[in-house]
């Protein structure tokens, strides 16, 4: 039976897109408190992969999720999930209006509810917790009075639901990767993405370069976020979702040009798209145009990498 982590404890939106991937079937699923925890048990091999939030339709990007994926021992992304994104807010049963003081949830359930919190309990204390659903447990314990949680988590912390559908932006959407240790990436279908990170020199031009990498190819990249590299001063990750599969030749040729080109890149995984997802199908891309400079060893290099990398090798 593999072990699966995610984002605990049990209720929360992680483990509803965990449980509507076919990798949770007859797995066991094991809560852990945060992002980097559910990594870390990946790392460690006390689980076999896990769930983890990378990006939501109104907030962006999570950060802690995309600075541990480019942490050493290497993980890659297998498969995505989109969830629609459904706040409620979570009472202990006989609480009134007047006995809501505090108002708990995940930074990213807070940000997605301010409006409306603001609006009907304008005096009450804001409090962060580590996910929607620990916020409803500390309601359950009588640590806070209120929770801005997901409405299955109200059964599972013997809750009601003061106010349901509270978000400010209804229709919001959130993207949960399973990730799992470096391993041949599953085939592909066609509808693929692919995700990886790069490092590029601190000079006019560099960033263009990386871009065109792809653009000459036909690769349509997807997103796009630049987080700092905590132990370098003014330089940063690049972290990009592409259209395609590295088994494809366009896309393999844009990350070997990537490899010669950048200081450093980490392939993070070539996955089926989730249905809804952004990014047209896989294409013929444009002709290979040796656009980097480089010699033959840095070719060859690139080469090596990109060979190890369609292997399950480290990328």
């Amino acid at each position: 039976m593999s072990r699966l982590a995610f984002l605990g404890p049990h209720g929360t939106f992680t483990e509803q897109a965990l449980r509507s991937l076919p990798e949770s079937r007859g797995a066991e699923l094991v809560p852990c408190a945060g992002n980097p925890a559910v990594l870390a048990a990946i790392r460690e091999g006390r689980a076999d992969a896990g769930c983890v939030p990378i990006e939501n339709s109104v907030e962006g990007a999570v950060p802690p999720v995309l600075d541990g994926l480019v942490e050493d021992p290497p993980l890659v992304i297998v498969r995505e999930a989109l969830l629609a994104v459904r706040f409620a807010l979570l009472v202990r049963p006989g609480t009134t209006v007047a006995g809501i003081r505090t108002v708990a949830s995940h930074p990213h359930g807070i940000a997605q509810t301010r409006g409306w919190i603001a609006r009907t309990f304008p005096d009450a204390e804001i409090l962060l917790s580590t996910s929607t659903s620990e916020a409803a447990a500390q309601v359950a314990r009588g640590e806070i009075d209120a929770a801005v949680s997901a409405p299955v988590a109200a059964a599972q912390h013997g809750l009601e639901v003061f106010a349901d559908d509270i978000a400010d932006n209804p229709g919001a959407v959130t993207r949960f990767v399973l990730v799992a240790p470096p391993g041949p990436p599953p085939p592909p279908t066609g509808h693929d993405r692919t995700t990886l990170a790069a490092t590029t020199e601190n000079r006019p031009g560099s960033l263009l370069g990386l871009l065109t990498e792809l653009a000459v190819r036909g690769i349509d990249m997807t997103r796009i976020e630049s987080r700092p590299i905590k132990d370098r001063h003014a330089e940063y990750w690049f972290h990009l979702d592409c259209s395609g599969h590295v088994a494809e030749p366009a896309m393999g040729e844009a990350l070997a040009g990537l490899h010669r080109r950048c200081d450093e890149v980490r392939f993070l995984g070539s996955y089926p798209r989730a249905v809804g997802s952004a990014g047209p199908a896989a294409g013929s891309g444009a002709p290979a145009v040796p656009l980097s400079v480089a010699g033959k060893s840095e070719f060859a290099a690139a080469e090596a990498w990109l060979a190890a990398v369609r292997t399950g090798g480290c990328g």
